[in-house]
């Protein structure tokens, strides 16, 4: 006995399964963040504190970058393995994350951080052949002019900070983006990312391309260090502002181009990446992280004649079958919040 099933109207499929694992809360995504932090500061600090030339033959910058790969991929599906203040700034501007939410990220951020230093100085203070712990400390920390290696001036380090933090920030933008089909090895492009800027800092000032780890290697490091941090603030902002406001005008670019289909088929879900759809509002989620782009009339007009005509399609269709149906280009209640995130907890079957 052969059964026939009706097949869905265009436009309409069946409901998909609902086995995605329930979306992390706000505390426990800040709680990834402190964790992640942790572990960056306290392998990216504690390598170039205890190393021995002789007897280590990883370098500081390598195991600095492993770190922060290990971090991402174990609790990046989480937060979405930010980890620095720099790139949740980028983040933010590039419309992923809310700035109340980018606030909070960078508050857990800094206390794992300075839970990290604690731990090291602790350490510190327990070997006998150190006598100057503060002293010892300092070495790891971040500076420019006399304070740094080299000698390198407040301009020229600067510039370095800039540029690194934004190339850093655009590399973790570009590999979690979900039009991205190498996005599974994001934490490994980021990581290895890190450990090239590293390397280049290290000889300049230990610049560390990260607010939160010079913030935790200038706590013990005595007031010189305290004094310049400004700087490693300052710069890492301006860098992620840059990559972050790229992102967000290829991002503009993108949906506007999308928004016109040539088979006057109308937009769908087909038609572009849910997760780099920015403009539509979820503010009934409290602490979902993203922000209005301000698209342009033209995205909503387009929108709301699809949702028309889906509409009308859905309704015909019901007369055929009583199985639940779901409008394919229903953004609302696909639309994935945090890109980043989405990439480390992608729902079953995409």
């Amino acid at each position: 006995m052969t059964l026939l099933v009706p097949a869905p109207a265009a436009g309409v499929q069946p409901p998909a399964a609902s086995d995605a694992s329930p979306r992390p809360g706000l505390v426990a995504r800040l709680s990834a963040e402190a964790l992640g932090t942790l572990i960056v500061v306290v392998a990216g600090l504690g390598v170039p504190l205890f190393t021995i030339p002789q007897s280590n033959p990883l370098p500081a910058a390598l195991a600095a970058g492993l770190s922060l790969t290990a971090a991402m991929l174990a609790v990046g599906y989480v937060s979405g393995g930010h980890f620095n203040p720099a790139v949740t700034v980028g983040n933010a501007i590039a419309g992923r994350i809310r700035l109340a939410a980018a606030a909070a990220y960078i508050g857990a951020q800094l206390v794992g951080a300075a839970l990290g230093a604690v731990a090291l100085f602790g350490v510190l203070r327990t070997v006998p052949t150190i006598s100057d712990s503060q002293g010892a400390f300092a070495t790891v920390a971040s500076g420019f002019g006399e304070h740094s290696i080299i000698q390198v001036p407040m301009a020229g380090v600067l510039l370095v900070e800039v540029l690194g933090t934004a190339l850093l920030v655009a590399v973790f933008l570009a590999t979690t983006a979900s039009r991205n089909p190498a996005r599974a090895a994001a934490p490994f492009a980021v990581g290895l990312t890190t450990a090239m800027l590293l390397q280049l800092g290290q000889a300049l000032g230990n610049v560390p391309f990260n607010p939160a780890r010079a913030t935790a290697s200038a706590i013990f490091s005595g007031p010189d260090a305290l004094g310049q941090l400004w700087l490693f603030w300052v710069a890492p902002v301006v860098g992620a502002a840059i990559a972050g406001l790229v992102f967000r005008g290829f991002a503009q670019g993108a949906q506007t181009a999308q928004t016109t289909d040539p088979a006057g088929a109308g937009f769908t879900h087909a038609d572009s990446d849910e997760s780099d759809l920015d403009g539509f509002d979820v503010a009934g989620l409290d602490d979902a992280e993203v922000t209005d782009t301000g698209l342009t009339g033209a995205v909503d007009d387009a929108d709301k004649g699809a949702r028309a005509g889906h509409t009308g399609k859905a309704k015909s269709a019901g007369s055929a079958s009583a199985a639940p149906v779901r409008v394919e280009n229903d953004v609302e209640n696909d639309v994935e919040n945090d890109e980043a995130r989405s990439f480390f907890d992608r729902k079953a079957g995409k």
